[in-house]
Protein backbone atom coordinates (compact mmCIF):
# COMPACT_ATOMS: atom_id res chain seq x y z
CA UNK A 1 0.00 0.00 0.00
CA UNK A 2 1.05 3.60 -0.53
CA UNK A 3 1.21 6.54 1.87
CA UNK A 4 -1.98 7.81 0.27
CA UNK A 5 -3.77 4.52 0.90
CA UNK A 6 -2.69 4.43 4.54
CA UNK A 7 -3.96 7.98 5.01
CA UNK A 8 -7.21 7.03 3.26
CA UNK A 9 -7.61 4.30 5.92
CA UNK A 10 -7.06 6.83 8.72
CA UNK A 11 -9.54 9.26 7.19
CA UNK A 12 -12.11 6.47 6.72
CA UNK A 13 -11.80 5.69 10.43
CA UNK A 14 -12.45 9.37 11.21
CA UNK A 15 -15.74 9.19 9.32
CA UNK A 16 -16.62 5.89 11.03
CA UNK A 17 -15.99 7.34 14.51
CA UNK A 18 -18.22 10.29 13.78
CA UNK A 19 -21.00 8.42 11.96
CA UNK A 20 -21.20 5.68 14.61
CA UNK A 21 -21.24 8.29 17.40
CA UNK A 22 -18.09 6.86 18.93
CA UNK A 23 -16.39 10.25 19.21
CA UNK A 24 -14.98 13.07 17.17
CA UNK A 25 -13.91 12.80 13.51
CA UNK A 26 -10.45 11.34 14.07
CA UNK A 27 -8.83 8.17 12.76
CA UNK A 28 -5.33 6.72 12.77
CA UNK A 29 -3.36 3.69 11.65
CA UNK A 30 0.09 2.41 12.58
CA UNK A 31 2.08 0.83 9.76
CA UNK A 32 5.11 -1.46 9.88
CA UNK A 33 6.78 -2.93 6.81
CA UNK A 34 3.92 -1.85 4.56
CA UNK A 35 1.19 -3.45 6.73
CA UNK A 36 -1.34 -1.86 9.04
CA UNK A 37 -0.73 -3.27 12.51
CA UNK A 38 -2.89 -0.89 14.54
CA UNK A 39 -6.11 0.98 13.88
CA UNK A 40 -7.84 3.56 16.02
CA UNK A 41 -10.63 6.04 16.01
CA UNK A 42 -11.70 8.65 18.49
CA UNK A 43 -13.88 6.98 21.13
CA UNK A 44 -13.65 9.59 23.89
CA UNK A 45 -17.40 10.14 24.29
CA UNK A 46 -18.57 6.56 23.74
CA UNK A 47 -16.05 5.08 26.20
CA UNK A 48 -16.05 8.06 28.58
CA UNK A 49 -12.28 7.97 28.32
CA UNK A 50 -10.38 11.21 27.66
CA UNK A 51 -7.37 9.17 26.50
CA UNK A 52 -9.31 7.27 23.80
CA UNK A 53 -7.98 9.41 20.96
CA UNK A 54 -7.50 7.76 17.57
CA UNK A 55 -3.70 7.85 17.79
CA UNK A 56 -3.68 6.41 21.31
CA UNK A 57 -5.95 3.50 20.38
CA UNK A 58 -3.95 2.78 17.20
CA UNK A 59 -0.68 2.84 19.17
CA UNK A 60 -2.14 0.52 21.82
CA UNK A 61 -3.32 -1.94 19.18
CA UNK A 62 0.02 -1.86 17.36
CA UNK A 63 1.93 -2.48 20.59
CA UNK A 64 -0.31 -5.46 21.34
CA UNK A 65 0.24 -6.81 17.82
CA UNK A 66 4.01 -6.57 18.22
CA UNK A 67 4.07 -7.62 21.87
CA UNK A 68 6.21 -4.58 22.63
CA UNK A 69 5.85 -1.05 23.90
CA UNK A 70 8.35 0.05 21.24
CA UNK A 71 7.19 0.84 17.73
CA UNK A 72 10.59 1.20 16.11
CA UNK A 73 10.31 1.06 12.34
CA UNK A 74 6.62 2.03 12.47
CA UNK A 75 4.83 5.05 11.08
CA UNK A 76 1.63 6.72 12.22
CA UNK A 77 -0.93 8.01 9.74
CA UNK A 78 -3.54 10.19 11.40
CA UNK A 79 -6.38 12.27 10.08
CA UNK A 80 -5.25 15.25 12.17
CA UNK A 81 -2.06 16.60 13.68
CA UNK A 82 -1.70 14.90 17.08
CA UNK A 83 -2.58 16.67 20.30
CA UNK A 84 0.12 16.94 23.00
CA UNK A 85 -0.97 13.66 24.65
CA UNK A 86 -0.87 11.72 21.39
CA UNK A 87 2.37 13.35 20.34
CA UNK A 88 3.93 12.32 23.66
CA UNK A 89 2.72 8.74 23.12
CA UNK A 90 4.29 8.77 19.65
CA UNK A 91 7.61 9.79 21.18
CA UNK A 92 7.35 7.29 24.04
CA UNK A 93 6.57 4.46 21.60
CA UNK A 94 9.50 5.49 19.41
CA UNK A 95 7.57 5.82 16.16
CA UNK A 96 9.72 6.69 13.16
CA UNK A 97 7.44 9.22 11.45
CA UNK A 98 3.98 10.82 11.62
CA UNK A 99 1.86 11.68 8.60
CA UNK A 100 -1.19 13.84 9.31
CA UNK A 101 -4.13 15.23 7.37
CA UNK A 102 -5.71 18.22 9.11
CA UNK A 103 -3.55 20.70 11.00
CA UNK A 104 -4.25 21.63 14.62
CA UNK A 105 -5.28 25.07 13.36
CA UNK A 106 -7.90 23.49 11.08
CA UNK A 107 -9.18 21.39 14.01
CA UNK A 108 -9.49 24.52 16.15
CA UNK A 109 -11.76 26.11 13.55
CA UNK A 110 -14.22 23.26 14.22
CA UNK A 111 -14.02 23.46 18.00
CA UNK A 112 -11.21 20.94 18.55
CA UNK A 113 -8.43 23.01 20.04
CA UNK A 114 -5.45 21.65 21.94
CA UNK A 115 -3.66 24.98 21.90
CA UNK A 116 -4.47 25.62 25.56
CA UNK A 117 -2.60 22.42 26.48
CA UNK A 118 0.37 23.32 24.28
CA UNK A 119 0.41 26.73 26.01
CA UNK A 120 0.11 25.28 29.52
CA UNK A 121 2.95 22.77 29.02
CA UNK A 122 5.23 25.60 27.93
CA UNK A 123 4.63 27.47 31.21
CA UNK A 124 6.51 26.95 34.46
CA UNK A 125 4.66 24.80 36.99
CA UNK A 126 3.89 27.86 39.11
CA UNK A 127 2.12 29.58 36.20
CA UNK A 128 -0.05 26.68 35.06
CA UNK A 129 -3.81 26.67 35.52
CA UNK A 130 -3.70 23.15 37.01
CA UNK A 131 -1.79 23.30 40.29
CA UNK A 132 0.92 20.69 40.84
CA UNK A 133 1.75 20.09 44.50
CA UNK A 134 4.76 18.01 45.61
CA UNK A 135 3.70 15.55 48.32
CA UNK A 136 5.56 12.75 50.14
CA UNK A 137 8.61 12.96 47.89
CA UNK A 138 10.97 10.97 50.21
CA UNK A 139 8.47 8.10 50.38
CA UNK A 140 7.91 8.15 46.63
CA UNK A 141 11.66 8.18 46.02
CA UNK A 142 11.92 4.80 47.76
CA UNK A 143 10.22 3.15 44.76
CA UNK A 144 12.86 4.63 42.41
CA UNK A 145 15.61 3.46 44.72
CA UNK A 146 14.21 -0.07 44.79
CA UNK A 147 13.85 0.06 40.98
CA UNK A 148 17.52 1.01 40.63
CA UNK A 149 18.48 -2.14 42.54
CA UNK A 150 16.00 -4.49 40.82
CA UNK A 151 18.05 -7.09 38.95
CA UNK A 152 15.27 -8.13 36.53
CA UNK A 153 13.94 -4.69 35.61
CA UNK A 154 13.06 -3.84 32.04
CA UNK A 155 14.32 -0.39 31.16
CA UNK A 156 12.61 1.99 28.80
Amino acid sequence: MSDKQFMENAIALSFQAMRENRGGPYGAVVVKDGQIIGRGMNEVTSLNDPTAHAEMTAIREACQALGSWQLNGCELYTSCEPCPMCLAAAYWSQLERIYYGNSREAAARFGFSSQNIYDEVAKSQEDRRLPMVPLMQPEALEAFEEWANKADRKGY
